[in-house]
């Protein structure tokens, strides 16, 4: 029998398993290098691209800042206008019977236009004859009944002033056979009474017919009042009539005048008018800017057919309508010797004295910021920066620049609404 022999285990101690690692050390060169490889071509194509938005030379407008004269004035396009214009309006309904001129007529004053029917007005005419002629019957009657009520008075009258004097003379003899005893107490007694008696019945008639007399009074001053009123309305009937025979208020030239025979007329219609052909004045609309600054009295030179002309602002209406108000201007010595209405006439208006400052084209740039900052050009042309600038007064070629810009400095005057809200630009050549 064989025999096996176990030798005993022995501890793993893991000596086999330790070896010697190589010492490695982290080379950071490369990563360095790269970094300032990449940032330098960042740089460059940074230095390569535009700063700001990019524009092209040929599209801009630019100017330079000069000290120069700045003229304090407005320029306008004024409109010719007849001085004096009289409205035709309908004042009475009716159909054109007849038209006697027609438009574009020269007129004098007191000419007949055209005439217009209207039955009804006349209707009213005789209705209100009518009543006039009754009033005046009842007046006529009244006045009667007044002479016949003096008559009867002052015969009644005559007869209770004969009855009175009667019985005074009768008491009289009764008081001296009453002294002398020949007559009794009673009978003197009833003598008196009848004085009395008489005397109050005169009395009575002159109280009555006083009060008679001044209610009669009063009912003719009211009926003369009520003929007055008719007759006031006889009249306004009768202008009314008169009326639809329209003549011209005013001699000139028939203008928008286009009635046709057998056309209803309303009241209130607006028929044409009358302008005066010789005389003429300006109107003229103005940037609301200068609102504060123009008055009645501003002086101004008018330019038509080549000559220039003086003119001064007569009137300023100061309603502004989209931006812009209205003045009117008269000439105030020699005035155009051929005008039309409607005819453009180009106006230059003083506001002040032509002075120095330091100006600037008025453009179309102003729209866009209003005059508070422009995009000044850098000395070499290729940049455009925001700059903010104050500004003063302004005419309709000039600016003046009080603030921001020296005389030298070129500035972009073009429209800035393509730039939209960039602060700087590049320019390209």
């Amino acid at each position: 029998m064989a025999l096996m022999v176990v030798k005993p285990a022995q501890r793993s101690t893991g000596i086999a398993m330790d070896r010697p690692l190589p010492n490695k050390r982290t080379n950071y060169l490369p990563m360095v290098f790269g970094a300032l490889a990449l940032i330098g071509a960042i740089a460059a194509i940074a230095a390569l691209l535009p700063r700001g938005l990019s524009v092209t030379e040929g599209e801009l407008r630019i100017a330079t800042v000069q000290q120069g004269l700045f003229r304090d004035d407005v320029l306008v396009r004024a409109t010719a206008a007849p001085l004096h214009t009289v409205m035709l309006d309908a004042l009475e309904t009716g159909r054109v019977e007849d038209v006697v001129v027609r438009d574009g007529t020269v007129v004098n004053k007191g000419d007949l236009l055209f005439r217009l029917s209207n039955p009804q007005l006349r209707l009213n005419l005789v209705a209100r004859q009518a009543d006039r002629t009754q009033q005046v019957s009842n007046l006529s009657n009244m006045r009667v009944a007044m002479e016949t009520s003096q008559s009867d008075h002052e015969r009644r009258v005559l007869d209770l002033t004969f009855a009175v004097a009667q019985a005074r003379r009768l008491h009289a003899r009764y008081v001296s056979l009453r002294d002398s005893g020949y007559i009794s107490a009673s009978m003197f007694e009833d003598s008196e009474d009848k004085l009395n008696q008489q005397e109050q019945a005169l009395t009575a008639e002159n109280t009555r017919f006083a009060i008679e007399m001044h209610i009669k009074r009063d009912a003719v001053r009211q009926m003369q009042q009520a003929i007055a009123q008719l007759d006031s309305g006889l009249q306004v009937v009768s202008e009314s009539i008169q009326a639809l025979a329209v003549r011209a208020p005013m001699g000139g030239r028939l203008t928008g005048f286009q009635l046709q025979v057998g056309e209803i007329v309303e009241p209130k219609q607006h028929i044409g008018r009358i302008d005066d052909p010789d005389r003429f004045k300006l109107l003229a609309d103005v940037d609301e800017f200068y609102l504060g600054r123009v008055s009645s009295g501003e002086r101004g030179r008018a330019t038509a057919d080549g000559h220039e002309y003086d003119v001064v602002v007569s009137r300023v209406f100061p309603q502004v309508t989209e931006g812009r108000f209205s003045v009117e201007l008269l000439f105030t010595g020699e005035a155009p010797a051929e005008m039309s209405p409607g005819e453009s006439v180009e106006t230059r208006v003083a506001l002040g004295r032509t002075t120095p400052a330091l100006i600037l084209p008025n453009d179309a740039y102003l729209n866009d910021t209003g005059g508070t900052w422009v995009f000044a050009v850098a000395r070499d042309g290729k940049r455009a920066e925001r700059r903010n600038i104050r500004i003063g007064r302004r005419n309709n070629s000039q600016i003046e620049v009080i603030g921001g810009l020296a005389a030298g400095a070129r500035v972009i005057v073009s429209s800035y609404s393509a730039f939209g809200k960039a602060k700087r630009l590049q320019i390209a050549r």
